[in-house]
C-alpha cells in the first residue's frame, strides 16, 4: 500500500508539471488575425466622409439601435475567437471602418473591454471613407512606431492602362504598417484593403498588384533596417493568394519550404486550394483575407516565434466561421451572415469571415 500511495503522489506530481510545462507554452502563443467589419459607420454626419447612406435619415436608416447592434456583434465575433484560442488576439487588424471613433465604441464593448485593446489609425482618404486600423494589447505587444504608407503610381514596375488623369483622380485607402515588439522580438504588422472588385473597372487588376508591390517594397526596406525582424501583412486583399497581386508581387508561396528572405509564406494558397472561403459571392468562394508572413516568421530560428501548424491536415490559417456567422436559410444558405441583405437591415455580423494565424516559441 505504501508504494502504490508512492506512485500515485509521483504520478500527480507528473501531471502536475507536464501542466506547468504545457501552460508555459500556452503563455507563448499569440493570435494575430484581420477581420473585414463591412461598413462599421458612426450615426453622425462628417463632412469629409462619404457617409449619407449611414446616418439615420440616410438610405440604410443607419440608427443608433442598428449602431449598437452592430458594435455588439462585432465584440462577440472577437470574443469567440478568444474563448476558442484561449487568449485574446494580441494583434487584430481591421477594415472597412469610418473612423477612430467607431473602434473606441468598440473596444470599450462589455465583451471585450479586459482585453484593453489599444488603437492605431489614421484617417485615409478613400472616396468611401473608411479606413484600415489595427488593435493591440499592451502587455503583450510593445508599440515602437507606425505609418500611413499612401497608394501612389510612382517607382511601379507596372505598365499601367490608367492614364494620368485617371491616376490623379484614383483614390484608395493607405496601407497602415506598425512597428513593435513581442516578448522582445521586432515585428512590422502590415494591414491593407487592396482596391475593390466592384464594377470590373479597366485595370482593377493592376490596381491590386500595385497595392502587393507597394507593401512588399516597403516590407523589403524593414527587412534590410531590422535584420532578423517578423513581418505579418494582412488585409482584405479584395484577391485570392493565388492571384498576381498576392503570388507574384507579394512572392507568396504556397509552401514553407519554398520561401527564401525575398519571399513570404501564404498560408491561405493550400487552404483555397483545399476548397475553404473567407467570403462568397455568386456561389463561388474565395480568401481575400489573408495573412502572409515572411521567412523570419516561416522558418524560424529555434528558440523564436514562428507560425505554427492549426489544423490536423496542416494547414497554418485558420478561417473563423462558427454556425452563428453563417446563414442558415434562405437564398445565402451557408454563406457569411452579413449586416444588410438586399437593401434590408437583417441583423448579422460581416460579409467576410475574420482569419486569423498563431505564432509561438
Amino acid at each position: 500500500m505504501k508504494m502504490k500511495r508512492i506512485i500515485c503522489i509521483l504520478a500527480a506530481l507528473l501531471l502536475l508539471i507536464i501542466g506547468a510545462e504545457a501552460q508555459k507554452k500556452g503563455q507563448q502563443n499569440y493570435v494575430i488575425g484581420f477581420y473585414n467589419l463591412e461598413n462599421l459607420f458612426d450615426t453622425y454626419n462628417d463632412p469629409a466622409k462619404n457617409d449619407e447612406e449611414f446616418l439615420p435619415e440616410g438610405k440604410n436608416k443607419w440608427t443608433d439601435a442598428k449602431y449598437q447592434k452592430k458594435l455588439g456583434n462585432m465584440a462577440k465575433v472577437i470574443k469567440a475567437m478568444k474563448d476558442e484560442n484561449g487568449a485574446w488576439h494580441t494583434l487584430l487588424g481591421v477594415s472597412e471602418i469610418e473612423n477612430r471613433l467607431v473602434l473606441e465604441d468598440l473596444v470599450m464593448d462589455p465583451q471585450i473591454a479586459e482585453a484593453n485593446y489599444q488603437i492605431i489609425h489614421y484617417d485615409g482618404p478613400d472616396r468611401r471613407g473608411v479606413d484600415v486600423a489595427l488593435l493591440y494589447r499592451p502587455d503583450s505587444f510593445k508599440y515602437i512606431e507606425s505609418e500611413s504608407i499612401p497608394f501612389t503610381f510612382e517607382g511601379s514596375s507596372i505598365d499601367f492602362i490608367m492614364d494620368q488623369e485617371q491616376k490623379d483622380y484614383f483614390r484608395t485607402r493607405d496601407i497602415l504598417m506598425v512597428h513593435g515588439t513581442i516578448d522582445g522580438e521586432h515585428f512590422a504588422i502590415y494591414v491593407a484593403h487592396l482596391p475593390s472588385r466592384a464594377g470590373g473597372k479597366k485595370g482593377g487588376n493592376q490596381l491590386r498588384d500595385r497595392g502587393g508591390e507597394i507593401m512588399y517594397d516597403h516590407a523589403m526596406k524593414m527587412q534590410q533596417k531590422y535584420p532578423g525582424i517578423k513581418i505579418v501583412c494582412m488585409g482584405d486583399m479584395n484577391d485570392n493568394p493565388t492571384d498576381p497581386s498576392m503570388a507574384e508581387y507579394m512572392h507568396g508561396k504556397e509552401h514553407r519550404s519554398e520561401v527564401t528572405d525575398k519571399d513570404f509564406f501564404s498560408p491561405f494558397t493550400s487552404m483555397l486550394k483545399a476548397g475553404f472561403g473567407s467570403l462568397a459571392y455568386q456561389g463561388v468562394w474565395s480568401i481575400y483575407d489573408l495573412l502572409l508572413v515572411n521567412n523570419a516568421l516561416a522558418n524560424a530560428p529555434e528558440g523564436t516565434f514562428e507560425i505554427r501548424q492549426l489544423h490536423k491536415k496542416g494547414y497554418y490559417g485558420r478561417v473563423f466561421n462558427p454556425k452563428f456567422l453563417t446563414n442558415q436559410q434562405g437564398q445565402y444558405k451557408g454563406t457569411p451572415f452579413r449586416t444588410f441583405s438586399n437593401g434590408s437591415f437583417i441583423g448579422g455580423y460581416s460579409d467576410h469571415y475574420p482569419t486569423y494565424i498563431v505564432i509561438s516559441k
